[in-house]
């Protein structure tokens, strides 16, 4: 879009365009979401960034009444397989909190330098500042939904320090930490009550969301032990376990009944425990990718409603997601040796949680463990994974990743499909040929073909 179209979007408060990209107003020295309530600014003040980042670093503030940090990011950096791409799913998986700069770098096969000026060109922002306005978003929803202590949120957003914590709400929110809590009226407990008891947050996602077809996936899916999905239809909760960096995790997301979809305005309901609070931007992220809450379902159902053979399902099935996975390697597995096979491997192989919580009671087995499984199959999958010639993370290159799983044995087609569609989240999967029409969206386009089938048994 070029500037006279943003601004023509932001006139009309379209929310399709929400994440997509953001305005700021030079006179009030505040940006905004294009979809916010106030009147909208003379068209000379307003100045135009493609991220949140881009906008904090130009000296402009979060808009408190449409908070625009809150919104999905762009589904253009959930899509797209350059390095950018590549570079903003893993800022969001915490590579940068994690492992710094050249941590990043490293990974995507770059310079520090080239990768600064790469994301700057395209972002408005390098990894340092987008990491920064990640760490600020998740610090003041903890400070608004949470009742935990400042200390423990200043950690678990990501931080290094209470002081650098202090200083970023300052200068993003205008506000202090105490007062962001105030204006929401959350009051702070003593420290690890609230981390125990689990924190709850709201996973936002933009246009409409099929929660029942997401949800009734998860369930065909869910291997005992590690997942579960538990009550009525249209009142689920998807429950697991997860692994990440620092520790472990139990996750519960909850379904929405349509009525109540609607009600809300686009976000899941999710509650998460951790063992280590620094682990929480990681499992959101994971979450995220899971539920495909960061795709756009407006352009998705454009492109596959313009297709003859598709249009009555995209019709019928508005907002339907292409779920990926929370944990990319074990997806792999599970893809390989199918449900009950990922089953017996979880009661031989997997890790028992220090403290179960209900049936969750086990984590899926690391690739190191499986790597010595005497199927030749599964062996070789889990030893590419175990000694990273396979990489299958959040910024992992997606054609790289299929030309090596084709050389592993006994790894067909359909299973490299399903691996690049659900474990490395590619919105375009599909047979070399074929389905051009379907392009970009090819992997949306077999959700609706694998939901219509579903509907006919």
């Amino acid at each position: 879009m070029d500037q006279e179209a943003q601004y023509e979007a932001v006139s009309s408060r379209d929310a399709r365009f929400d994440g997509e990209f953001f305005f700021a107003v030079a006179t009030t020295g505040i940006y905004c979401r294009p979809s916010c309530p106030a009147v909208t600014p003379r068209r000379k003040n307003v100045r135009f960034f493609p991220s949140a980042a881009a906008a904090q670093g130009h000296g402009f503030r979060a808009c408190r009444r449409c908070r625009p940090d809150a919104v999905p990011g762009s589904a253009e950096w959930n899509a797209r397989a350059d390095v950018v791409g590549r570079a903003m799913r893993m800022i969001g998986d915490g590579v940068v909190d994690r492992e710094g700069v050249p941590g990043l770098a490293t990974r995507l096969g770059y310079s520090t330098r080239q990768v600064q000026r790469q994301l700057t060109a395209e972002v408005g922002a390098g990894p340092v500042a987008l990491a920064r306005a990640q760490r600020a978003h998740s610090a003041r929803v903890l400070l608004q939904t949470t009742s935990l202590p400042v200390t423990e949120i200043a950690f678990a957003s990501g931080f290094a320090s209470v002081r650098q914590f202090n200083d970023t709400i300052r200068q993003i929110y205008a506000r202090t930490p105490s007062g962001l809590r105030e204006e929401a009226g959350t009051r702070a407990t003593e420290p690890g009550v609230t981390a125990a008891a689990g924190i709850p947050l709201r996973l936002a996602y933009r246009g409409p969301y099929a929660t029942e077809e997401t949800f009734d996936l998860l369930a065909g899916e869910a291997v005992a032990c590690v997942e579960e999905v538990v009550g009525e239809p249209g009142a689920r909760t998807y429950r697991r376990t997860l692994r990440l960096p620092h520790g472990t995790a139990v996750v519960a997301v909850d379904e929405a009944a349509p009525a109540h979809t609607a009600a809300r305005q686009g976000w899941l309901d999710a509650r998460i425990h951790l063992t280590d609070l620094r682990d929480l931007t990681t499992a959101v992220q994971r979450l995220r990718r899971l539920f495909d809450l960061d795709a756009d379902p407006y352009a998705v159902d454009e492109r596959l409603g313009a297709d003859p053979r598709l249009a009555p399902l995209v019709a019928r099935t508005p907002g339907l997601r292409s779920p990926g996975a929370a944990d990319p390697d074990e997806c792999a597995v599970r893809a390989l040796v199918g449900r009950e096979g990922a089953a017996a491997l979880v009661e031989t192989y997997g890790k028992r949680l220090d403290v179960p919580c209900g049936t969750l009671t086990h984590l899926f087995p690391e690739s190191a463990v499986l790597a010595g499984h005497p199927d030749p199959r599964l062996a070789a999958l889990a030893a590419a994974l175990a000694d990273a010639t396979l990489r299958l993370d959040a910024g992992a290159d997606r054609d790289e990743a299929a030309r090596i799983l084709r050389t592993l044995p006994g790894m067909d087609e359909e299973t490299v499909t399903a691996i690049r569609t659900r474990a490395l989240g590619d919105p375009d999967a599909g047979p070399a040929t074929g389905e051009d029409a379907w392009r970009p969206w090819r992997s949306y386009a077999h959700r609706h073909l694998q939901v219509e089938a579903g509907r006919g048994k």
